[in-house]
């Protein structure tokens, strides 16, 4: 029914005449633009905002051995942590964050460019992750939280009795949440001392950042495409997945 309804739509659009098309697209292209400036505004004052120096000494697991926030930067002085759903005893991580983490190899290669480094951080054991990404095929690195307060301090992981309260800490508001585990992107800076900062995170539909493949959807004449689903992201699959699984009602820690 959706994409029937979503077909109609499409045949229906206005078709114009080229002298007509470029009015309305430079019309557009004002629109954009003003929003281009106002990012770079954002950006400029993210980048402006004060810093909370790391106190606590995390250790992860990790297939080096146990390591420390630090080490994670492998050398460079900037670390972006990716938040992926993966609680113990979970059989895979969650399919929303598989679809975030496929584009991390990727933009690794350039991030390390610029004196970034990219890594997942999950709450299930070393062994479950590994057995996880080579299933995925995913060569970035992963390091496991498991027994580590990390992900509760950072705001992407609940205890039953946050939960039994019926609201959590998230996003910066309290608010109802339906599971133990969220997304999030952190960053952190390590200065030249060894000393590590946190200079950001965000949550929410802010992990959409990660998700290029939203952004190119966004160009095309059906978008996102999720109008009619019963949830924005029930579309998505595990990338091993797409041609056997079937509708989902629930998107973290179920089978396909």
């Amino acid at each position: 029914m959706h994409t029937a309804i979503a077909q109609t739509q499409i045949a229906d659009h206005p078709v114009v005449s080229r002298p007509r098309w470029l009015e309305a697209r430079t019309a557009l292209l004002a629109r954009e633009k003003e929003l281009t400036r106002l990012q770079d505004q954002v950006a400029r004052e993210r980048r402006a905002l004060p810093w909370l120096r790391v106190e606590k000494d995390y250790v992860f697991d990790t297939l080096q051995g146990p390591r420390r926030l630090a080490d994670l930067f492998d050398g460079r002085s900037q670390l972006l942590v990716q938040h992926f759903m993966f609680a113990p005893g979970w059989e895979q991580g969650c399919k929303s964050c598989s679809y975030m983490a496929d584009h991390n190899d990727g933009a690794n290669l350039h991030l390390a460019q610029r004196d970034v480094t990219l890594l997942a951080v999950s709450r299930a054991p070393l062994a479950d992750i590994e057995r996880f990404r080579r299933r995925m095929g995913w060569t970035f690195q992963w390091a496991s939280s498991h027994g580590s307060d990390f992900n509760h301090d950072f705001g992407v992981h609940f205890t039953q009795d946050e939960m039994s309260s019926g609201k959590v800490d998230y996003n910066y508001v309290r608010q109802p949440f339906p599971h133990e585990e969220a997304p999030g992107l952190s960053v952190f800076y390590r200065d030249p001392a060894g000393e590590v900062f946190h200079t950001y995170s965000r949550y929410g539909r802010g992990v959409e950042v990660m998700m290029h493949t939203y952004a190119l959807l966004e160009l095309t004449p059906k978008g996102r495409d999720e109008d009619g689903l019963d949830y924005p992201m029930a579309w998505v699959r595990h990338h091993d997945r797409y041609e056997t699984a079937a509708p989902a009602a629930a998107c973290c820690g179920s089978k396909d």
